[in-house]
């Protein structure tokens, strides 16, 4: 997967430092979801020369690319996978911060709803939503009713 990440840049003409093969290869062999952070871990395993800062620009430049996809959280969490994960939604539990994944086919509709009515159209590969788990659903109902 990441020779393909980098033949794809190679053929829009970008250059492939070792900095960004690292960085291609810690997001290609990760499997799903990982954070910049995690990022460098796996990159400072083969070097310690690559920081955060240069993390982060290729992630960036890596989204602009489209080879990934970013996704962040209400808690400021940002999260990058690429498409060979799916399209998909995080639910994010904003009491117990749970993240729960569903397939975004079971918002297709609603997103057409939103288009035809703002013209708006929401980008349903990769992204999340704030809420509740049941769980946590539950004890605040629960507090409330005794109050």
């Amino acid at each position: 997967m990441a020779h393909s990440l980098a033949d794809v840049l190679r053929q829009r003409g970008h250059r492939i430092t070792p900095q960004r093969e690292m960085i291609l290869d810690a997001i290609a062999n990760h499997g799903e979801h990982i954070t910049a952070e995690e990022v460098l871990d796996v990159v400072h395993i083969r070097s310690q020369a690559v920081n955060i800062a240069t993390i982060y620009r290729t992630l960036d430049f890596l989204a602009q690319e489209g080879l990934v996809t970013r996704t962040s959280f209400e808690n400021g969490r940002l999260i990058y996978t690429t498409h060979r994960h799916g399209p998909h939604i995080h639910l994010v539990c904003r009491s117990c911060q749970q993240v729960f994944e569903i397939s975004s086919d079971k918002l297709a509709d609603l997103a057409g709803i939103i288009a035809a009515e703002t013209g708006f159209h929401i980008d349903m590969h990769h992204g999340s939503l704030a809420g509740w788990c049941a769980e946590c659903h539950i004890q605040a109902a629960t507090l409330h009713t005794d109050t």
